[in-house]
């Protein structure tokens, strides 16, 4: 077999969300691949030079770059697979982990779709952002083979937006790094000097935008905040969109000095901040899955997460989980972790030890394959 691949999204150097979940799947489909006599050749079209932590080339894993062009997958990407496909042995299948699948094409295509989330929460997007992602991804689902997507929560989504997808969609689970992301992590007091964090601390971890509901937890951590003045609350992540309102709201509820904001997290500063939190709390409208959940429960810290989308499946009953929409109930569940005993903190760092270990990117890579193969044969 010889696959295709967009690349583009593994192919950046600050990776969050959909970049995370290409890199994680490319690298662990070639180490897959590595083990294998027969192997199947992939070819990565990229705009760009792969980074150096990309898999390297070898004689089942080459890199295509085509400089880059406004609209790079119609008018760089396109062109060049349709070239090829009428001059020499073509591709046998085409796949793009992300909405973005190119619409036409000499060869059968795949394309992941994270989540639906902006079809509920249109108002917080950008209106041209808001429409090239509605109208690629239904014409994506359309005309792929198949459609791999992260949680059952948002496969059933998928289909009861898209009916004609309903037989072609797959559910492939994330996971995280465990090599990364694990018990003794060192560096956690050279972290806490770096972002200038006092105490002890919960944290937040994502971008910046209307969907993560951080006004919400910001509401929610000024009414405990007053019992707890040895703890703060790190807000980390780059600023999306839609972002003022949160450090309004900080400043209105007076506090300044009771709530960090670092920015944007290196990733290699990731494990070390994680690992020395008190709490992890992710407080979505709607995650498509929720990555960090299973970093914090590799690190052993427990984790507030909200009940919407798929972070139930990730979480099972190893976290708490709450209704975003209801301050009152993110404050209690806040409040239940800070004042938990030794004993009753361990027992919940010891459920989401065990809930960590049920994912893994090897298994993800191998549902991945096994999809390519049944739209191949």
């Amino acid at each position: 077999m010889i696959i295709g691949v967009d690349g583009n999204e593994a192919n950046v150097k600050n990776r969050v969300g959909v970049n995370v979940y290409a890199f994680e799947l490319l690298r662990s489909i070639y180490q897959l691949q590595k083990g294998k006599v027969k192997k199947t050749e992939f070819l990565v079209y990229l705009n760009s030079a792969p980074l150096p932590d990309m898999p390297p080339q070898s004689d089942f894993w080459k890199y295509i770059v085509l400089p880059n062009r406004r609209l790079w997958v119609i008018t760089r990407l396109m062109p060049h697979l349709f070239s090829s496909f009428l001059s020499e042995k073509g591709l046998d299948l085409f796949f793009t982990p992300s909405h973005y699948a190119p619409p036409l094409l000499p060869m059968p295509k795949i394309c992941s779709i994270m989540d639906l989330g902006y079809l509920e929460f249109s108002d917080q997007f950008r209106k041209y952002d808001y429409w090239q992602l509605r109208l690629w991804t239904a014409w994506s689902i359309v005309t792929s083979k198949a459609v791999i997507t992260i949680s059952n929560a948002s496969k059933r989504d998928i289909v009861r937006r898209y009916p004609q997808s309903r037989g072609k969609t797959r559910t492939t689970l994330l996971a995280y790094d465990k090599k990364k992301f694990h018990q003794i992590v060192t560096g956690k007091k050279e972290i806490k000097k770096k972002y200038r964090i006092p105490g002890n601390y919960l944290l937040f971890l994502s971008t910046l935008k209307p969907s993560k509901n951080i006004q919400g937890l910001v509401r929610a951590w000024s009414m405990v905040e007053s019992k707890h003045p040895s703890t703060t609350l790190v807000i980390a992540g780059k600023k999306g969109w839609l972002y003022a309102d949160i450090f309004d709201s900080v400043r209105e509820l007076g506090l300044v000095k009771r709530v960090i904001f670092t920015d944007f997290i290196p990733e290699e500063d990731k494990p070390a901040l994680i690992a020395g939190a008190k709490c992890f709390v992710l407080p979505s409208f709607w995650e498509g899955f929720g990555l960090d959940v299973l970093n914090a429960f590799g690190c052993g810290v427990p984790v507030i997460a909200s009940s919407r989308g798929s972070l139930s499946e990730v979480v099972g009953n190893a976290g708490i989980l709450f209704d975003p929409e209801d301050t009152r109930n993110l404050a209690s569940a806040i409040e239940k972790v800070l004042s938990m005993n030794k004993k009753e903190y361990n027992k919940m760092v010891t459920k989401g030890l065990a809930q960590a270990k049920h994912f893994s990117w090897k298994k993800t890579a191998r549902q991945t394959l096994r999809i390519f193969e049944s739209i191949i044969k």
